[in-house]
């Protein structure tokens, strides 16, 4: 009982104390709730106060903005109109330009209209005018066939051939007075650059043959050089290639050979027997063998001179060989060597003069006549073996044409070449310098005096000055004046195509008229 009595205690108290706490809550919410209902009311005072201000801030800022809405819409205003305004004035000022153009545009096609109607009534004119001017022209030329009794074929013929004749003068008188003038521009530069060359060129001539001849001590020496039964001359001919003579000349020995290198070796070694004594077909051998050697150490050295004496540089050392073998070759007496070197000075001198560059000058002439060098051994021209040769060894393609034009086998297309031309006709045409045998000689002159006859016109021609000049006489009949000068010119344009000749041929033409009559 006592246990339950506590029990029922405890559960009261803790009924109590519920209850006791739910009163409180109850209050305490109650209490809250109270704040509560206070806080917000004053807080939706305050928020109605917020609302109230920003009512009557946002009409503010509305009036505000309407009204600076109204200013900008007025200034934009005033703008426009300011703007439309003057728009409207560039309009108007544009449509008065129009308007004037319109009226000058008016005015000038009035006026050409006019001027149409004027052109119009011209030509009508004009047509009337020529009408009766093609009437006058055919009763004037009626009348000109009446009176001068020919047709207008035979009119026209007469005028045409008068017309020739005038041209005819009057076309000599232009060549002459060209051919004057040409003379007068550069006649006076050539001779100075030519006779400057020729001064400074100083060359010393060699006249040389076909042949050669060695001296001996005495006549038993020919016995000796024979040999028993001809053996010695055998073989000296045979590893020479040379022919000896030997006749009844006294203590010499000719040796006659086409090529003279190989008459050079000869000549060397025969020499050499003569003056040893021993000669046998063994000696004979060796000593020709040595003066072959000897002579091409001499080619060797020439060329070698030749070269350092132009003042040339990278010539392949085959065509120094060859220009060393020029030593010992000769045309028409002159030594090719001495004539190479001369061309070379000249040509090189004369570029000088004329500003162009001396060094290809020197070696377009210095290599002008090598073929010579191998003519003998090589079938054709010198210049065809001597194009081949200098394209072999790479020479250039200015000093290539330069060897072909210089004897006018081709036409000359550089200044180089016809410089090499004169070069090589100045050296050949001095005096002394070439001579030839007088049946090539006669022949050439009888071409020349052949050429000269085989012009219409032409009553006797002769060759003089040694062929460097014809002189030509003309039948006054056939050849004027005026066609002399015309026919000089076809002369000396056919004896430039058809001849081969040193130097220059002057061509002299007289025209000569004689009335012969007796007194009985």
């Amino acid at each position: 009982m006592g246990e339950i009595a506590v029990w029922l205690c405890i559960v009261i108290a803790v009924a109590a104390a519920a209850a006791a706490g739910a009163a409180a809550f109850f209050l305490g919410v109650t209490h809250r709730k109270n704040q509560a209902e206070a806080a917000i009311g004053s807080a939706e005072q305050e928020a109605k106060r917020i609302v109230s201000d920003a009512i009557k801030t946002a009409e503010a800022k509305k009036k505000e903005i309407v009204l600076e809405g109204k200013d900008e819409i007025h200034r934009m205003r005033d703008d426009s109109e300011k703007e439309l305004a003057n728009r409207r004035k560039e309009i108007q000022h544009q449509e008065r330009r129009i308007l004037q153009k319109e009226e000058s545009l008016e005015k000038k096609l009035e006026n050409m209209e006019r001027k149409e109607d004027q052109i119009d009534q011209k030509n009508k004119k004009a047509e009337e005018r020529l009408k009766e001017a093609e009437a006058v022209k055919k009763s004037q030329f009626d009348m000109l066939e009446k009176i001068s009794s020919f047709s207008v074929e035979q009119a026209k013929e007469y005028l045409l051939n008068n017309l020739e004749s005038e041209l005819t003068h009057e076309k000599a008188v232009k060549v002459m007075e060209y051919e004057q003038q040409t003379k007068e521009d550069c006649e006076k530069s050539a001779r100075e650059i030519i006779s400057l060359a020729i001064q400074r060129c100083a060359a010393d001539h060699v006249s040389e043959a076909a042949i050669s001849v060695v001296p001996l001590p005495n006549d038993e020496m020919k016995g000796r050089i024979i040999g028993r039964e001809g053996r010695n001359i055998r073989a000296i001919e045979t590893l020479t290639g040379v022919d000896l003579i030997i006749d009844d000349t006294p203590e010499a020995i000719t040796l006659s050979s086409f090529e003279p290198v190989r008459r050079e070796v000869a000549r060397i070694a025969l020499e050499k027997l003569i003056s040893d004594g021993r000669i046998h077909p063994t000696r004979i051998e060796e000593t020709v063998e040595k003066a072959r050697r000897e002579v091409d150490a001499t080619i060797k050295a020439e060329g070698e001179r030749a070269v350092l004496e132009v003042g040339v540089n990278g010539v392949h050392h085959e065509l120094v060989k060859l220009l060393g073998r020029l030593r010992y070759r000769t045309s028409y007496g002159q030594n090719v060597l001495n004539h190479s070197l001369e061309v070379a000075y000249l040509a090189g001198m004369m570029a000088s003069e004329l500003g162009l560059d001396p060094t290809v000058a020197k070696r377009a002439g210095l290599l002008h006549d090598i073929g010579k060098a191998l003519d003998h051994e090589i079938e054709g021209s010198h210049v065809e073996i001597g194009v081949d040769v200098a394209r072999k060894y790479r020479e250039s393609e200015a000093v290539v044409h330069a060897i072909a034009a210089h004897h006018g086998d081709v036409e000359a297309k550089t200044i180089i070449a016809c410089l090499v031309q004169a070069a090589d006709a100045i050296s050949a045409a001095r005096p002394g310098a070439r001579r030839e045998n007088l049946e090539n000689y006669i022949k050439r002159l009888e071409k020349l005096e052949e050429v000269a006859s085989s012009f219409e016109g032409v009553e006797s021609c002769y060759a003089i000055q040694a062929g460097r000049e014809i002189r030509i006489m003309v039948r006054p009949e056939v050849v004027s004046d005026e066609k002399m000068t015309l026919l000089a010119r076809e002369i000396c344009k056919k004896i430039e195509a058809d001849l081969d000749y040193p130097g220059q041929i002057k061509v002299n033409m007289i025209r000569e008229s004689r009335t012969i009559d007796y007194a009985k």
